[in-house]
């Protein structure tokens, strides 16, 4: 087991009738995990609930606020997306950020019932909001010019073909899809996607989350390219005692019996199934971690954060995994922590 890469993922918490201290709170936390080496700080993208809305927007106020560290967002539910103008308001975050951004998308779209006439003019059950529609954005983004060889457009002070601007073509490469099934992962390897897989996939010819999570990252490499070797991103909840007071502990306890139960058996008619969380001292962090055959199977680490928690809980949460469990894991950081 190698780790070469440690990122996180937060939810960006903000409460109802005052918005602006959860969004800074995280804000904060971007910055707080470049400053202790983490390689990449990834928001996850909501709609109608108390966060972050457009991922886009941002990570554009992230890129501005942090040097180095990747800014991910995992994931876009794109059947709520335009896929000419989301791709215009990536490729611009993505320029700002000096080429850092990490975009992921998926093809669910939570709170559809509420949220589909309100995105989409006429019959939108009748359009294609998945995996078409993130090809869209693809293609876009490579910056075909539009028209044929002739086609201008005037503006003032200029004459240019038209494409859409700014013109960034190497945000493809840094595109992945949130694969929970063997038939998305299939779609992403081929068209050369790199691949987030987290603690929620389905479970197809077995109730076990490892083997199923196994299974999906080793079709995932028998398909993908070999001139074009996509990365993997494997998630999970980790959540170390180790600086925490007792309260803080009795809290992340908690926590954690709340969620077991789903963790036994598939759950629904699409048998999802979820991943235990990770909690305890750095000790039986890492003997867990150790034992579980998907971590070893990816060498990109995401740690995703607990939604129901504030900036300090995040904060003791990075620190440990930072320093005490992640070097266990073979990581290494590229910079030295100013934390």
């Amino acid at each position: 087991m190698t780790i070469t890469s440690l990122a996180f993922l937060t939810p960006g918490n903000f409460a109802d009738d005052d918005p602006y201290p959860g969004l800074e709170d995280t804000l904060r936390l971007f910055e707080y995990g470049e400053n202790l080496g983490f390689d990449g700080a990834w928001i996850r993208q909501r709609h109608l609930e108390h966060g972050v809305g457009s991922a886009a927007v941002f990570l554009a106020a992230a890129g501005q606020r942090t040097r180095r560290v990747e800014l991910g967002t995992a994931v876009i539910p794109i059947g709520y997306e335009n896929p000419f103008r989301l791709a215009e308001d990536l490729a611009l975050a993505d320029v700002l950020s000096r080429g850092r951004l990490q975009v992921g998308f998926s093809t669910g779209m939570p709170h559809a019932e509420l949220l589909g006439d309100l995105v989409h003019d006429g019959d939108w059950r009748s359009f294609d909001l998945g995996y078409g529609r993130i090809a869209r954005v693809l293609d876009n983004l490579r910056g075909d010019y539009l028209g044929d060889e002739h086609t201008v457009i005037h503006s003032p002070g200029n004459t240019q073909r038209p494409r859409l601007q700014p013109h960034d073509p190497g945000l493809t490469d840094r595109i992945w899809y949130g694969g929970g099934s063997l038939r998305s992962i299939r779609w992403a390897a081929g068209r050369g996607l790199n691949l987030l897989t987290g603690n929620v996939i389905s479970g197809e010819g077995t109730d076990d989350f490892v083997t199923a999570q196994l299974a999906l990252i080793s079709e995932y490499r028998r398909l993908i390219a070999p001139d074009r070797p996509g990365r993997v991103a494997l998630g999970r909840v980790i959540v170390p005692f180790d600086s925490a007071g007792a309260p803080t502990r009795t809290r992340y306890r908690e926590y954690a019996a709340a969620r077991h139960e789903r963790t036994l058996k598939p759950q629904g008619e699409r048998r999802t199934l979820f991943a235990r969380d990770v909690v305890g001292t750095s000790e039986q962090i890492l003997e867990q971690l150790s034992a579980d055959p998907a971590v070893a199977a990816a060498s990109e680490l995401r740690l995703e954060l607990p939604y129901e928690f504030g900036r300090q809980d995040y904060e003791q949460i990075l620190h440990d995994v930072r320093t005490v469990i992640a070097p266990q894991l073979g990581w290494r950081p590229e910079t030295v922590a100013r934390v």
